[in-house]
Order: structure tokens, then C-alpha cells, then sequence
């Protein structure tokens, strides 16, 4: 028997991306298996550890608890959306890579995610607001001291480019 498969158009890192999906296919999946977008992870799959997490109209979401055919319609940015348009690192990327906010890296992608869904809604957090902000990404190798460091510093150079 054929599943049957539902057409869907979503802006996926700036550009428009249509498929045709069986409704029960996760967005992660569909994000890697058919877009090859590999940079969002799969951890848990019971949406608690945010390594899935991308933004989904600028808000964070797991990826692994939604179908794609909900993103239909959507804006999605991965990870891999977070780069400049040329390639470089962004901002927040660099932060990260600097302040050493990264380790083995698993988390790495879901935590980008969830700072910089932070930093769009406000510019300038606390550290209690942007521990609050990454509490859902679970991390087995920093300590999360170097990722608020990371986050603090991306919004200070972000508020110095502004000016």
C-alpha cells in the first residue's frame, strides 16, 4: 500500500523549497534526509535535548516533534542558515568559536539556534535570560559557562556593529 503524499512549500534558509511529503515525516528528517541539511541534529527524538532545534518564523521549535507538512507555508532557518551570505561565520558563530562554547559539538547546532532566536528578540539579555533561553538544549561537555560567554559577547560586538 502507497502512503499518500502531501505537497508543501516552505522558505528554508532564504529559499523556497516544495516537496511532496507523507504527513506522518518529521521536519528533521525532511530537513536531512531530502534537503541534505545535516547541520540539525537528531538526539533524543522525544523533543528534550534541542539538538533538532531550528527556527521556525523566527521562534525555536523541535524540529523532531513537528511533521514537515506543519512547516508548509513557514519560514525555517537551520543552522546552516546562520552563516553569512557568503559563507563565513556569523557573529554569534564566531562567539561561539571563540569563547571555546562548543566541544564535541552535538549540542552545538540547537544551542546557535536558541541564542540567536535570543538575540533577534532582544539584543542586549542577561545572563539569566540567555541561560533561560538555552535551558532547553541539553549539553554533556562544557558546563555552559563558555555558551553564555558566547552569547554575552556576540551581543556586544552585534550592539558595537550597530553603532
Amino acid at each position: 500500500m502507497s502512503e499518500t503524499l502531501h505537497p508543501i512549500s516552505v522558505e528554508v534558509n532564504g529559499k523556497r523549497r516544495s516537496s511532496q511529503v507523507p504527513a506522518r515525516l518529521s521536519l528533521v528528517d525532511w530537513l536531512r534526509e531530502d534537503l541534505y541539511l545535516t547541520g540539525t541534529h537528531i538526539g533524543c527524538e522525544h523533543g528534550i535535548c534541542g539538538a533538532c532545534s531550528v527556527m521556525l518564523d523566527g521562534e525555536s521549535v523541535r524540529s523532531c516533534l513537528m511533521y514537515a507538512v506543519q512547516a508548509d507555508g513557514h519560514r525555517v532557518t537551520t543552522v546552516e542558515g546562520l552563516a553569512n551570505p557568503d559563507g563565513s561565520l556569523s557573529v554569534l558563530q564566531d562567539s561561539f568559536c571563540e569563547t571555546h562554547g562548543l566541544q564535541c559539538g552535538y549540542c552545538t547546532p540547537g544551542m546557535l539556534i536558541a541564542s540567536q532566536a535570543l538575540l533577534n528578540s532582544n539584543p542586549n539579555p542577561s545572563e539569566a535570560q540567555i541561560r533561560d533561553a538555552i535551558g532547553g538544549n541539553l549539553c554533556r561537555c562544557t558546563g555552559y559557562q563558555q555558551i553564555v560567554e558566547a552569547v554575552r559577547l556576540a551581543a556586544e560586538r552585534i550592539a558595537k556593529e550597530a553603532k
